[in-house]
Order: structure tokens, then sequence, then C-alpha cells
């Protein structure tokens, strides 16, 4: 009988050797090579990051799935209807689709993946948004049946939400089986390494355009820029202003910039000192240029923030006349020292290593210094600043938001006193009945005014500071065409991706 620790490196040989070859065999072919962070959980119910959306987005399917113009489209669902005053949606099934084991999609798939999603003794950050449905039920082999308590006019977008991959009724080993029924399967998986994924060419309704895609991982942006640069990748989805604006004229590539919602959320938390001090917050908003941030961070490239998640994407309801106060460092300083902090308030800031993060902690510092504020900057790899939720914890942080197709996510998971994701510990009844007002009327005039207030709120007290909301940047090389980049950019369809 052989060694254990043989039998364990003679395995792991094995497996490199299978995943070499398997490259080789697919060189001949046409392989899009795509540069992403590392994965960290590939389960669907708890994937957050860009990288870990993109792999789900293209091995699953959605029921219905958000376009470049964030209009909800068919996915596994070919239609629906909405009755008994918007709470209840009957949707309809394609009957040509297929898992990649073989099995049929059938209505009990999507029932299982919704419930498993709404458990509200699960502990997933989609049991608040799933909150308002009472049942979710399989009428036939083709039709699916959601209940809700009270009308949603949002529910379409909720149903598309980044977690919500339809997945086989019977799956348990989630983050390390793959079996969806999107444009490409998993055929091989080195958590360190890479991710080959092949077609799936006779996909109903996504076909690909290229043979296979190869998700390379890189630990940092700047590196896959340059794998970019010298061929070894095609594409690279994510990377900070600077290296986007670095590739400017640089033979063989195509830039592209799209606007989105993202921003970078800048929070003390509300609960404790010294957030809980208004004054605290009111002399953290006043001692900002934000004009100077967009232009020093984003190159000039962001839209303005006001300090509330609702930005210029949403143009029938943002508000850029109720903006924060100008910039007062002068009184910023009064209220400082009015709050206790003559000498001055020092502060850690919690800073992920992503994106125009890191340049934008520089710059608040700098800005937040003659106002009284000290701060030092602690950046972590992303990996870390999002692992075990440290990052809800810590009194003072920057945190990426990406973009969603309708705002009211952003204020039932970020901003409601008993949200998810609730990263300042705000809480404020006022705003807690606005935003229910906001989720559930469907009358439009009294969304917009709900969150009209909203704004005028969180602009003149929330513990935030908004200063812009980014765009999207990718690059790709010229021999390649039909990318179309997605405002959250783990959303983007690889299968509209072809050789030119």
């Amino acid at each position: 009988m052989d060694h254990p620790a043989r039998s364990l490196r003679s395995l792991a040989a094995l497996a490199v050797a299978l995943l070499v070859a398997l490259t080789a065999g697919l060189a001949g072919a046409q392989t899009l090579r795509v540069g992403i962070e590392t994965p960290a959980q590939l389960d669907p119910a708890f994937a957050s990051a860009d990288a870990e959306i993109l792999v789900l987005a293209n091995v699953y399917d959605y029921l219905v799935d958000i376009d470049a113009a964030n209009e909800v489209q068919p996915g596994l669902a070919e239609s629906w209807e909405i009755a008994d005053e918007g709470r209840t949606w009957t949707f309809q099934l394609r009957d040509d689709v297929r898992f990649h084991s073989g099995a049929p999609l059938e209505a009990e798939d999507v029932v299982a993946t919704y419930d498993r999603l709404r458990d509200p003794d699960a502990g997933l950050p989609t049991g608040d948004l799933y909150a308002n449905v009472v049942d979710v039920r399989a009428e036939d082999a083709r039709t699916v049946v959601f209940e809700l308590a009270e009308p949603n006019p949002f529910f379409a977008y909720d149903l598309s939400d980044n977690h919500a991959v339809i997945h086989r009724a019977d799956a348990d080993e989630f983050g390390s089986t793959f079996d969806g029924t999107g444009p490409f399967r998993v055929v091989a998986y080195a958590p360190e390494d890479r991710m080959t994924l092949e077609a799936v060419p006779d996909h109903p309704f996504r076909a690909p355009g290229v043979d296979a895609v190869e998700l390379i991982f890189f630990a940092e942006q700047s590196a896959a820029v340059s794998a970019l640069r010298g061929g070894q990748l095609d594409l690279v989805l994510r990377m900070p202003t600077p290296l986007y604006q670095s590739l400017e004229g640089a033979p063989g590539i195509e830039r592209h910039q799209v606007a989105t919602n993202a921003f970078d959320l800048v929070r003390l938390r509300s609960d404790r000192a010294p957030g809980n001090d208004p004054r605290v917050v009111q002399a953290m908003k006043l001692a900002v240029d934000r004009e100077l941030i967009v232009e020093v961070v984003t190159e000039g490239l962001g839209a303005p923030g006001f300090d509330t998640p609702l930005g210029p994407l949403y143009d029938a309801w943002h508000r850029p006349d109720l903006a924060p106060p100008a910039q007062d460092v002068e009184r910023a300083r009064e209220l400082l020292a009015e709050a206790g902090y003559e000498d001055g308030l020092e502060l850690e800031l919690h800073v992920p290593d992503s994106g125009d993060r890191p340049d934008l902690a520089a710059v608040l510092a700098e800005m937040l210094a003659p106002a009284g504020f000290d701060v030092s900057i602690r950046l972590q790899p992303e990996s870390v600043y999002y692992g075990s939720d440290g990052w809800l914890e810590v009194d003072f942080g920057i945190t990426g938001w990406g973009s969603r197709p309708v705002p009211q996510f952003y204020f039932e998971t970020m901003i409601a006193c008993d949200a998810v994701w609730n990263e300042a510990h705000y809480c404020d009844p006022e705003v807690d009945a606005l935003i229910r007002t906001a989720g559930s009327t469907l009358d439009e005039a009294e969304r917009t005014e709900a969150y009209a207030e909203l704004q005028r709120i969180l602009a003149a007290e929330g513990p935030y500071l908004i200063p812009y909301f980014f765009p999207q940047y990718a690059a790709i090389s010229d021999a390649f065409g039909g990318l179309e980049v997605k405002a959250f950019p783990g959303r983007t369809d690889l299968a509209s991706v072809h050789p030119r």
C-alpha cells in the first residue's frame, strides 16, 4: 500500500498534469483568456466579489437577467405575469434548457434556489432581500409562482440578484462542484491559479462566441494589466483609474468605459464614539472638498456624489440640488473642538487594496488633517478586508459598493436599521419608514418624494461620505469583439465575446 503522503503527492501531480493537458488541448481552439482576482467564495449564496460573480454568471443562468441598460430581460424564464395588485408573480420557464450534467431544468430547481436564499435561519445576505416572499411553488414542471406579502415594484430586479443563479434542486456541494445551465461548463479548476471553462455550443439563448474561456487569477490588478499588454491575456474587466489611463494608445488593446452607480463609501460607525456624536459627523462632512476628490482620485472620470447611494444613473430620482454643505474647514475644526477633541481626533482608516480606494484614503487623510483629524491608513488585501465580516466592525472604513440596477437595494441592505450590511450601524426610524415607502408603493410620485427625502436626510446628517460614482473600466485585445461591459462587471456576459 502506498504511503498516504506519497499518494496525496501523486494525486496532486496527476491533477496538475490533467490541467496542463487540458489547456494544451484547448490551445488549438479559440480561447478567451481573462485576468481576474482570485475567487475566494464560489458558493452562490455567499459570493460577492466581481471575480466570484463573473464565474457564476457564466457557468449558471438567472431566472431573469439585467442588460447593460439596466432593463429586465428574460433568462431561464421566457415570460411572466403579475397579478393580485403586484403580490403574485408567475413565471414560465423555457422548455429547452439542461444542466451541464444533462438533467432538464424544472420548476423545482427554481423553487429550491430561492428557498435556500430566503431561508431566515441560514444567515445569508439575501435573507432580507427575499423576506417579503411568503411562498414559492412549482405549479407544474414549467411554472413557478412567487407570493409576496406586500407589493414590490422592484421584484423582478430582486430575482436577478447576483446570488440568485439557478442550481439543481438536489445540489449540495456548493462552491466545489458547478452543475449550471450557463453558456460555459467548468472542466478544470486550480483554486490558486485558474479555472478553465468549455463552451456549451447549443445553449438555447446565450450561444458562446468562443470555444473556451480561461480565467487566470491575479493577486494584483497591475500584474493582470501587464499580462494584457504582453499578450498573455485577452481581457481585463476591472482596474484602477491610473491603470486604465495608462492603456490609452496601447497597441492592440481597446479600452471600454461604462457609467455605473458603483461608489466608494467612507463611513464612521454611528453607534459608538466618536461617530455617535453628530458634531464629529458634521465636521467630517465639512472638511472635504468633493469636487477635488473627483478630480484627483478618478481623474475627472467619475460622477459627483453627495453622500447618498442614489446617483445620476437613476436620473428619475437623483437630486443633485440636495447636496451636502460646501467645504468649511474652520467650522469643521470648531465642531470637533465642541465634541471634546480640541487637540484633534485620531482615527484608523481601514481600506481594501482594490480599485481607487487606496488613492481615496490618501487624499482623504490629507483633506481631514487641517480640520483636526489625524488619520492613519491601514491598507488590507480585499479578501482580508471583507473576510469574516471584519469590515462591518471597524469604526472608520472605506468600502466599494458595486452598481445595482435600482437604488432600493442600497437602502435596504446598507442603511435600514436591520440591514444585513449596515456597516455604519446607522439607525433612524424616519429613514426606515421612507425606505419602506419607496420599496412598496405603486405610486411613482410617492416613491419619488420618498427618495428625495432620503437624499436630503443622508446628505445633511448621515455618517457617510460618498464623493463619487466611478465608471467601470475594461480593456480587451482587438482580436476580439462583442464585449458589452455591465455596470457590475462580474455580470458581464462572456458568451457575447467573439473573435474578429
